[in-house]
């Protein structure tokens, strides 16, 4: 990574809410890494996560972990959260962290009719979601009904009760990328015509209900962060909202129902996300809400997310560009995806501007758990 050291003094002041404290702005991204056989996270996947902690990440979201349905996720090697083995590998994972000063949050996750039919690790189950159509548009299932949705909104909020009693420091329920929760926004996917489908009010419903029944879970101190995206998983030019009006209708109702932190996904951190205006999801997110937000996207990369064109912008003026809306406020967190996965100890080298001794991402990388 040859770049010259870049100011990121913002990067590393601390954070402070009404519910977490973390020492400097820096979050591990979820990232799904495949190591975790049967769904049970072990002592190299805790050993992951803390290497990370202990190089100045202060908040680490694990990858997406399965909550107790069996269409939850598409392979035996992703982690679920549910089951006494599992939730005991989780139990070390926190312990590793929080014994060298971070925090951590398992990311809560359904992967709806993203997952292809015939499956691991139960083939038999059919891909569920709003009206049974992929994320192409394409019929592969019948709609839930509203008791199946009962059933996923209390498996979501056991979930969430699990992971305040196994120690962890809060929660992200994962709401983006073409998942679940994002099936109910997405009109493509979500052509219901009962109160679980219609206009973009109507549509964050099932959002807003899981919210409000992991919030009953957890009690009204313990963290919840909702991430979000425009963009779908090989849809990524999707929107959910074209305007920040159409936006502001979105969010509101997911923010009254009890998310802390929104975590804005996007693919470039630095691209606005409107006409008229600099700000990009995050900023105008945290503009709408008055709540703390997480930016992302591309962070730390001299190759931006889904491109083999290397940037004609370098990294280090990329971070600095970072910094500055920190300081300015647009947004209170960064997340930091697969520069993390290349290096261990990106933050650390980053903050004593060791940035020449920075091993660059690549796709090698994600053979192992380093």
């Amino acid at each position: 990574m040859s770049v010259n050291s870049p100011k990121t003094s913002e990067l590393f002041t601390p954070f402070h809410t009404t519910n977490l404290e973390l020492s400097n702005r820096i979050v591990m991204a979820p990232m799904t890494r495949n190591f975790s056989p049967n769904g049970v996270p072990g002592a190299d996947v805790a050993t992951y996560y803390r290497r990370r902690a202990e190089n100045e990440v202060a908040l680490i979201i694990t990858e997406g972990t399965a909550i107790n349905h069996p269409a939850a996720v598409s392979s035996p090697d992703i982690p679920v959260f549910h089951g006494e083995e599992a939730l005991n590998g989780w139990a070390e994972v926190v312990k590793q962290v929080h014994e060298v000063g971070g925090k951590i949050m398992p990311q809560i996750w359904h992967v709806g009719m993203a997952r292809p039919v015939g499956s691991l690790p139960n083939v038999e189950a059919q891909p569920i979601g709003p009206s049974g159509l992929d994320i192409n548009g394409e019929k592969v299932n019948e709609p839930l009904t509203k008791d199946e949705i009962q059933e996923v909104i209390q498996a979501y909020a056991q979930a969430a009760a699990d992971a305040k009693r196994v120690g962890f420091d809060g929660i992200e329920l994962h709401g983006a990328h073409g998942y679940l929760i994002d099936q109910f926004f997405w009109s493509q996917t979500n052509q219901r015509t009962d109160e679980y489908g219609g206009d973009l009010v109507a549509r964050t419903r099932f959002g807003v209900e899981v919210v409000k029944a992991c919030r009953a879970a957890v009690g009204p101190d313990y963290p919840i962060v909702f991430r979000f995206s425009q963009w779908k998983m090989n849809h990524y030019d999707a929107r959910l909202v074209e305007t920040a009006e159409e936006l502001a209708q979105f969010l509101q109702p997911l923010s009254e129902a009890g998310v802390d932190i929104f975590h804005c996904s996007t693919r470039r951190f630095w691209e606005p996300e409107f006409e008229g205006s600099d700000l990009n999801l995050a900023g105008w997110t945290k503009k709408i809400t008055g709540k703390p937000t997480i930016t992302v996207g591309s962070v730390g990369l001299n190759q931006v997310f889904l491109s083999n064109k290397t940037e004609d912008v370098s990294e280090s003026i990329r971070l600095e560009e970072l910094d500055e809306k920190l300081n300015a406020g647009e947004f209170d967190l960064v997340a930091v995806g697969r520069a993390l996965i290349g290096d261990a100890a990106w933050a650390t080298k980053l903050h004593e501007q060791r940035t020449d001794d920075i091993k660059t991402f690549d796709q090698e990388d994600l053979k192992s758990l380093k």
